[in-house]
């Protein structure tokens, strides 16, 4: 490309035992530019895509099948509603009516089949949408950040009106997003995207909790990234220094420089060290900021290493938390994720 991009992605996805799939990552990682080149919307310069039994490009055998004969389809972000047509229209549309009826009912449209988009809330549009597409009968559906044009509330509303959609439908899916929220709540299986390049596939979960080096755990939105060295091994668990501090952690088989993850919601603040607690990590500090957030805070620490946590307001007031207080992050040994760290902190060690 003439901007220098290069899309470089290699992915297996098990549509039938995790039917949808989330491609996460941050913008400009190149999720958008794949979604397109699955519909067959943009042209790969190389390489192979296959769904199921079928081949629909081949660079090298010069197959490249165009985007009607893919049944691949597309919804855009803003959902492409026709705006002169009404909702029971605009879902008829190129599709059998019975199918679209039915697919009315199972989406609670049937009250707004006499509207126009223009007279629809932005949930109610999204619904149409995919009902729109799912008429279609294709046989696979790609969402293009379908949550990003609604409002922050009406997002989390919606998010579960969308899996429940994107289950009934029995089509699978694979949703473009970078809110970590709407990736735990929509998918089965998760693709992280980086600088145009897969770098970590697998069950939502398991990403999120097990993330594959620092880019992968940055990317995923784990607060606390620590340059770590292992200094020893016992009884399954390693010890491992972080600045000033060191925590305990299971053997991950991880050897040499790593980082350590740990995420925001899994670190507790306590004024006294709990000494009488089973948790290995007890890590005293002094605290920086108090940030709230809704219902939760953000509370920045100086733990002989930058450490975040993330607790409730209830908390903060409980422990009457400001900045320059002295605490003790808790954190489990379970909750210390260990991965490689990046070349550049290799060569620095």
């Amino acid at each position: 490309m003439a901007s220098g991009f290069e899309l470089d992605a290699e992915l297996r996805l098990p549509l039938d035992e995790s039917p949808v799939t989330v491609l996460f990552g941050p913008s400009g990682s190149g999720k958008t530019t794949l979604l397109r080149l699955l519909a067959g919307l943009d042209r790969p310069d190389d390489g192979a895509i296959r769904f199921r039994d079928g081949t629909w490009y081949d660079g090298g055998r010069g197959i490249c099948l165009p985007p009607q004969q893919r049944r691949a389809v597309f919804l855009f972000q803003d959902c492409a509603l026709f705006p002169h047509l009404t909702v029971a229209a605009n879902v008829e549309y190129a599709a059998r009516r019975e199918t679209a009826r039915r697919l009315m009912g199972v989406f609670g449209l049937a009250e707004l089949a006499d509207r126009f988009p223009r007279e629809l809330s932005g949930g109610q549009q999204q619904r149409v949408a995919v009902a729109r597409a799912l008429a279609a009968e294709p046989a696979l559906l790609l969402l293009d950040e379908p949550l990003s044009s609604l409002d922050a509330a009406a997002r989390a509303r919606i998010r579960q009106d969308l899996r429940r959609m994107l289950l009934s439908g029995g089509v699978p899916s694979i949703v473009v997003t970078h809110d970590r929220m709407e990736a735990v709540a929509l998918g089965d299986w998760m693709a992280v995207m980086v600088g145009g390049r897969i770098r970590q596939a697998g069950p939502v979960q398991d990403v999120f909790r097990h993330p594959a080096d620092a880019q992968v755990a940055e990317s995923v939105g784990v607060e606390n990234v620590l340059p770590a060295q292992i200094v020893s091994h016992h009884s399954g668990l390693l010890t491992v220094e972080v600045g000033t501090a060191q925590l305990q952690c299971v053997d991950s088989g991880e050897t040499g420089p790593v980082v350590a993850c740990i995420r925001a919601e899994d670190v507790a603040l306590t004024r006294d060290s709990p000494q009488d607690s089973s948790v290995r990590n007890r890590l005293p500090g002094r605290v920086l900021s108090v940030i709230p957030e809704g219902p939760l805070a953000r509370v920045e620490m100086d733990c002989g290493v930058p450490l975040v946590a993330v607790i409730t307001a209830q908390s903060v007031d409980e422990l009457q938390l400001k900045p320059g207080d002295d605490v003790c992050a808790v954190v489990k040994t379970t909750a210390v994720h260990l991965t490689a760290a990046p070349y550049f902190s290799r060569q620095r060690t």
